[in-house]
């Protein structure tokens, strides 16, 4: 028996239209479950700014099984011990943040696969993987179902789009607005010109290379630019942000019935 398909990188190879996604920050498998079953192609589980650690991620991984939703792992850096773990609990699609050149987008293509092809060590019969080591031939399979997302946020990874778009097992590019409008001197503003273009410039190449281009951002310009440029995958928010408004929505609610009543609002509960 082989490894379990990755769906999310054969939908990406078939260009099946926009995959739409959502930051998962909370660290919790009960909400990372919650947000995987409400109808989007990906979820992010974000160990970057999420205070996510392996057996976290682990658990998530394991409630959000039952949904079509795919989970993407976000590392908080690209060092290939934590992309070993990362693949061993089950992460089939790893995004790395901050990619800036080819030689670091090799290695971390290296780290996600076996030799002779790269270093990946050969103990996923330990973990969950492998479904600890009922996947007989999960090694020799597991190189063609792992999905490598870089991050391209800096003006390093600007200047390097096309090395690092033609490194073999880069599977797609992330474009991440808000850092890269910080490195370029505009404080995370990212819908100011001279990002929106950058940004633009950036789907083209990567497109241009045959690779699918993705994006985060909560900006409406932001999205529609994408959208228009031709992205295959982005996120529009987070479980954080969902949480955070809602609740303050229900609060205001809660202390001005009557506005509430008159603007339409409900909280969506028939009762607990």
């Amino acid at each position: 028996m082989p490894a379990p398909v990755n769906l999310f990188k054969k939908a990406l190879r078939e260009d099946t239209g926009l995959l739409t996604g959502l930051w998962v920050a909370l660290a919790n498998p009960h909400s990372a479950e919650i947000c995987a079953g409400a109808g989007f192609d990906w979820i992010l589980i974000d160990a970057e700014h999420g205070p996510n650690d392996i057996p976290l991620i682990a658990a998530q991984l394991a409630a959000v099984t039952r949904h079509a939703a795919h989970p993407v792992v976000r590392l908080p850096v690209g060092e290939p011990w934590l992309i070993k773990q990362a693949l061993d609990i089950g992460a089939q699609t790893l995004m790395i943040p901050m990619v800036e050149t080819a030689e670091q987008a090799t290695l971390l293509a290296k780290a996600l696969r076996y030799p002779p092809f790269g270093i990946r060590g050969m103990g996923a019969s330990l973990g969950r993987a492998s479904n600890f080591g009922r996947i007989a031939d999960y090694a020799e399979t597991a190189d063609d179902q792992v999905c490598l997302i870089g991050q391209i946020e800096s003006r390093l990874g600007v200047e390097n789009v096309d090395a690092i778009v033609a490194t073999e097992g880069v599977d797609a590019i992330l474009i991440g607005p808000a850092d890269l409008s910080a490195d370029m001197g505009y404080g995370g503003k990212a819908i100011v010109p001279e990002v929106m273009e950058t940004v633009e410039m950036l789907i083209g190449k990567i497109k241009a290379a045959g690779k699918p281009a993705g994006i985060m951002t909560g900006d409406p310009e932001m999205i529609a630019l994408a959208r228009r440029a031709g992205v295959r995958f982005m996120a529009n928010g987070t479980d954080t942000w969902l949480l955070a408004n809602a609740a303050a929505a229900m609060a205001a609610q809660m202390r001005n019935p009557d506005a509430a009543s008159k603007d339409g609002a409900s909280s969506g509960s028939t009762g607990y």
